[in-house]
């Protein structure tokens, strides 16, 4: 899968820069600790729901389906801190 990046750009998707930005976005956070083995399932699956729709997608749907899982497992506090940090 290729990502569209802001400046137009096309890179492959990369999970670890995906995992990474879920663990920054944890770090702050108190009452939702998120470990690398849940980061990287949370990347997995952004992979697997994404690849189902596109070869080629944005930035912004990599964001918004992060938020989007990261609200469905309830680490709502890390979602909003994902969602501001990836602004």
């Amino acid at each position: 899968m290729k990502i569209t990046k802001r400046n137009g750009n096309t890179t492959m998707y990369d999970d670890e820069k995906v995992v990474n930005s879920i663990l920054k976005a944890n770090q702050d956070i108190s009452g939702e600790e998120i470990t690398r083995a849940v980061a990287v399932n949370i990347a997995d699956e952004v992979f697997s729901r994404l690849t189902k729709e596109n070869e080629i997608i944005a930035t912004k749907d990599v964001r918004d389906c992060v938020y989007e899982i990261l609200t469905e497992r309830n680490y709502t506090k890390t979602a909003k801190a994902y969602a501001e940090y990836k602004k």
